[in-house]
């Protein structure tokens, strides 16, 4: 049997996973603004993320690396799977975005 080729190396995927949640919205192009007047009510360090996403505003709860959107009631951890979350990516479409801007490529 052949062995499958792995489409990122372990390397890239570590870099990314280091990404913190406001650093990925960044880089996949995303504008996002801190709401100053949140006040968070379990984490200290929860900040409150409004998210332009085409058309619409998502909002998002970050703590750390993990996430949350508030209205959608939906969550995850990690710039990849939020990218994939929002803008409707599959995994290998989301980690080629954030390598294409963290390595500071733009490739096809």
């Amino acid at each position: 049997m052949a062995s499958r080729r792995k489409p990122f190396d372990d390397a890239d995927l570590d870099r990314l996973r280091e990404v913190s949640i406001p650093d990925a919205l960044t880089r996949i192009g995303l504008y996002w603004k801190v709401d100053p007047d949140f006040l968070p009510e379990k984490n200290s360090k929860t900040q409150r993320l409004y998210v332009s996403v085409g058309s619409r505003v998502v909002e998002l709860l970050v703590t750390d690396m993990k996430w949350y959107d508030a209205r959608a009631k939906k969550g995850g951890g990690g710039g990849i799977d939020l990218a994939m979350y929002l803008l409707s990516l599959d995994f290998v479409h989301a980690v080629k975005a954030l390598i294409n801007v963290v390595s500071g490529e733009r490739r096809p």
